[in-house]
């Protein structure tokens, strides 16, 4: 099926900047979309930023202007550029992708997720 391979994430200072990467490969034949969630303790997992096949972007409230994210369609790989952290940025990412794949159809796959923490 499909793999993610997501990098990226460890500790930061707040106002630091962190960048997070997430690769995709197996048989994908098209991938609708790719972004990131995110889950703090005690609190549900929300979205934090999403780009479609055709670059549309949206992104949670608490990240717009400080966060970007892109895409590489050659690499399959989705890259999350986040600046200006802050301590409640502290949470672990995962990776979400919506992909056509041989043999398959339609499917959504998840990351194993990557911890980010902004403290000082």
């Amino acid at each position: 099926q499909v793999q993610l391979v997501e990098s990226g994430g460890g500790l930061v200072q707040p106002g630091g900047s962190m960048r997070l990467s997430c690769a995709a490969s197996g048989s994908i034949i098209s991938i609708n979309y790719m972004g990131w969630y995110r889950q703090a303790p005690g609190k549900q997992r929300e979205l934090v930023a999403r780009i479609t096949g055709g670059s549309s972007r949206n992104y949670a409230d608490s990240v717009k202007g400080r966060f970007t994210i892109s895409r590489d369609n050659a690499k399959n790989t989705v890259y999350l550029q986040m600046n200006s952290l802050k301590p409640e940025d502290t949470a672990v990412y995962y990776c979400n992708v919506a992909a056509v794949v041989d043999g398959y159809g339609y499917q959504i796959y998840w990351g194993q997720g990557t911890q980010v923490t902004v403290s000082s």
